[in-house]
This record gives C-alpha cells, structure tokens and sequence, in this order.
C-alpha cells in the first residue's frame, strides 16, 4: 500500500500521531555557538550568558549535592569563568566553597567572573580534596588531550570526592564525536549549559557523563537537525477504527521461525490491528497471529501498510528472492538482518533503487559490511550513509542514532544495558512496522519504535529475554498513548 491511499482511510489520521512537539535538541559545537551568538545579537553579552550559566548550574549542583563542600577546578576560558560564578552563588548560599585555578583567566568574561568571587584561588598544587568537585577546566570545544599531570591531578580529585560534577562536558571529551581525548574519571552529574551535546548521548562519552541536566540560559533554537529521540505521543484507536485501520503489518518469514515470529509479536503488541505472517514454517504464536502462505497475491495485498523482511528470512536462494520480490512492492518498508546481508551483495545502488518510505536497522556489524566505505565518528557515519542510501537509518546501540537523508538525525537516551541480547534488535524491527502501518513517516516511526524499544527495556529489567521485552511493550505502550 502507497502512503498516498492511506487518504482512502480516514480513520487512519486519528491514530497517526508524530513525535512530542518539542523534542530535546542537542547542539554540535557550531550550532551552539550559533545560538550564543544570536543571543549576542538579541541583547545578551558574553558576560550575561556567563552569569545565567554560572549560576542555573549553581541552582542545579546544590539541588543535587545539597550542602556538601565543593572544590571547583576553573579553567582559562569561559568554561572556567562558570566555574567563579558557579562558586561565588554557592559560597552566597553558605556553601563552603575551595576553587582552584589551573592557570589565570584569558578571556575578559572569565577575568570578570574571577574578580567577582571573593573567595581564595589557589593553584591546583594547593588544592585540598572536598567531598563535591566540580569539573570547570575545558568543558565543550575541546581537541587535545589533557596535560599528564592535570589528568593524575582530576583523577586523585575525583577518588577522593563522595560526588563528581562536570560543567558543560567533562574535561578531555570531543563534545561532537563522542569520544574520549584522555582516560578521563566518571562523573556522577553533567550540567549541559544551553543544550545538549552529542557527547551527552553519545558513546563513550555518554556513560561518564552520568546523569545530564540541562541548564537554561534563554538560548532559542529553532529547527535544530539533531534531537534526542522523544517521549512519543501516540493517539489511542477510536470507536470508528476496526482491525485495518489500525495497521497491517506483514512479516515475511523464513529459515528461522524464531526471529520472524518475534517481529510478528513485537508488531501486535505495538499496537498493529492486523499482523501476519508469510510464508515459514507454522509455528506457535498469539491466536491472533496469522498465517498466510508467500506467494505475489499475499505479497500485492493492498491493505498491507508495512512489510518486515529480514528476521529469520535466511541467506539463501529463497531468502534472496523473497527479499527481491519484497522491494518490488510499493509498502513501507523495514529491513533489518539478513535481509541487509542480502542487501550487501547487490551494494549500495540497490539501497538506493528503494522508492517506498524504508527504515534499515543495522547492528555495528551489519552497518560495517553495508557501508563499509564510510568512516569517521558514530552520528557522522550514521549522517552519511542515510544521504547515500536515501534511506532512514537506525544504527542500533547503546547509543542508537537516527539519520535521514535531508540531515536530520536523532540519538537516544542511554539503552539499559540488559538489551544486548538475541532477539531483541528483531522486536526492535516488528515495533517499527507497527509504527510504519500507523502512517507515521519513517523518520518518526523509528524514533517512536526506538523510544519504546528502550522503555519495555528499562520495564522488563535486568535478566531479560527477547520474550520479556515484547511483555512490556503494552506498560510502554500505555505511558506514550493519548486520548483526543
């Protein structure tokens, strides 16, 4: 079925339901700048923003630590002229406060904040440990690695602190790639200062970050190409929606029954009306599961709104076939597994020969062997290969990242680690269908399927099973889900 006769069903527009009107943006280090200036350019000085970002981080650090004695390590730049405001806030509440410089401020907003605080500065030789350290060395904009003994020096501060905080970015994070500059210690709380960053959801960077709150500091960002995968909001069914207006999603079926009939179960319990299975093996599944035979009629069924091929499809003769008649269709598409271990044989022209909407769900692993001409950082390569293959593409992870063709990404929140387990990227592959057949675009479907994905995860708990996470889909399910 085209998207455009989804218009012949107008019950279908009421449960069609995008994304949380303001998803989180996150801001690479340009865009940030960007913001900062537009502010600039609205009224605000280096100097204001200083003041706000100094101290909403203040507001948030003694939210979080209360109390508790705090050393603040001040870098040269304006990252560190946070940290003089951060400390003279605290030291305002009755905080007790230690700061410690790792050399003389250098830009004129970092050498006010400094002459406001009238604390002691000492050197970081001087510095004694506190139960509280607060990280304003470098933050955002960092491309070297930090000096040996200034590294020895964060770390034996950090061992001996009870709580870790980090302004903006810890200290020797790449803030747009991710990666780390130096072996740098884990924080328990970074504040981001106007926005997220990629290293705020990106691995490695993501884990040492611990938990991330965001500061406001009146940035306005509009239209941001990158955002954190949101809470979706998905509009419950009607007294007029009946079983094909809620979605038909197909499964096509193979060399491993298992695989598919996960996908077909994952699809059903994302809220598809109808769900079949075609062609494979009968095996045991919801009453409600159907079985059809594969053949081009089942195939050509116009009421499908969404075919699944690649779990369990198999790599041989008959897998190749199915998958060839597959992208012959006009469905939406979701192609995941084997069906992209096929895909690679005939290269990345038949990736872009696709016409329907189409979501493509690699692994590290498949994503290497399909693309394997792309290098550079995780959302880089995810970027770049969503514009070569015209495709939506979900490069499944930890830190699972979202790229469409025309630039627009997504990353999600942290995944529990549990979800490292067989099975599970083809429930992942059957929530995407569902969301497909709901009409949504492919781009949003995959965020919303990616965001459920993650909360039955988190639901389910540590110990689970593919089987577990299909389980809590519906308490998932029931948390995104709106009445008109």
């Amino acid at each position: 079925m085209t998207i455009s006769k989804l218009e012949t069903l107008p019950q279908h527009d009421k449960i069609i339901r995008s994304l949380s009107p303001e998803p989180r943006p996150i801001l690479r280090l340009q865009a940030m700048r960007s913001a900062e200036m537009a502010a600039m350019k609205r009224g605000s000085s280096v100097d204001d923003l200083m003041e706000k970002a100094g101290k909403v981080a203040a507001s948030i650090t003694r939210s979080f630590a209360g109390n508790m004695p705090a050393l603040i390590l001040c870098g040269p730049g304006n990252n560190g002229g946070d940290g003089y405001v951060i400390a003279r806030y605290l030291e305002e509440w009755g905080i007790p406060v230690s700061v410690a410089a790792y050399s003389e401020p250098k830009t004129d907003a970092a050498k006010k904040a400094r002459s406001l605080f009238s604390g002691k500065v000492t050197s970081l030789d001087e510095a004694q440990a506190a139960p509280l350290l607060i990280d304003a060395l470098f933050g955002v904009g960092m491309s070297r690695s930090l000096d040996e003994d200034l590294l020895s020096k964060l770390k034996a501060f950090s061992k001996a602190a009870s709580l870790r905080v980090a302004i903006d970015v810890p200290s020797g994070v790449d803030t747009d790639k991710g990666s780390l500059l130096s072996d740098i210690p884990a924080f328990d709380l970074t504040i981001a200062i106007g926005a997220l960053k990629p290293a705020h959801r990106l691995e490695p960077a993501s884990t040492l970050c611990g938990r991330v709150a965001v500061g406001d500091i009146g940035l306005t960002i509009q239209k941001p190409d990158l955002i954190e995968i949101p809470k979706p909001r998905l509009a419950a069914p009607t007294p007029a929606d009946y079983k094909y207006s809620r979605g038909y999603v197909a499964i096509t079926a193979g060399a491993m029954a298992g695989a598919s009939l996960l996908s077909a179960v994952a699809a059903q319990r994302a809220g598809a009306g109808y769900v079949a299975l075609l062609g494979g093996e009968a095996v045991s599944g919801p009453m409600a599961l159907v079985h059809r035979s594969w053949s081009r009629e089942a195939l050509a069924d116009e009421r499908i709104n969404a075919l699944v091929i690649g779990p369990g499809l198999g790599r041989d003769e008959l897998g190749v076939q199915r998958l060839s008649m597959a992208l012959d269709t006009s469905h939406p598409l979701v192609l995941d597994a084997d069906a992209l271990f096929l895909l690679k044989r005939e290269g990345l022209d038949c990736l872009r020969n696709i016409r329907q909407p189409t979501i493509i769900t690699p692994h590290e692993g498949e994503f290497k062997r399909l693309f394997d001409g792309i290098s550079g950082d995780k959302l880089t390569r995810v970027t770049k290969a969503a514009e070569l293959s015209g495709l939506v593409v979900v490069l499944k992870g930890a830190d699972t990242v979202i790229a469409t063709p025309d630039g627009r990404a997504a990353i999600s929140q942290p995944a529990v680690s549990w979800l490292a387990n067989a099975g599970t990227g083809d429930v992942l592959s059957g929530i995407c269908g569902a969301m497909l057949a709901r009409g949504m675009d492919p781009f949003d479907a995959a965020c919303a399927a990616v965001w459920l994905h993650g909360e039955a995860a988190r639901l389910a708990g540590p110990g689970m099973i593919a089987d577990d996470l299909i389980g809590h889909l519906r308490s998932a399910f029931v948390e995104v889900t709106v009445t008109a």
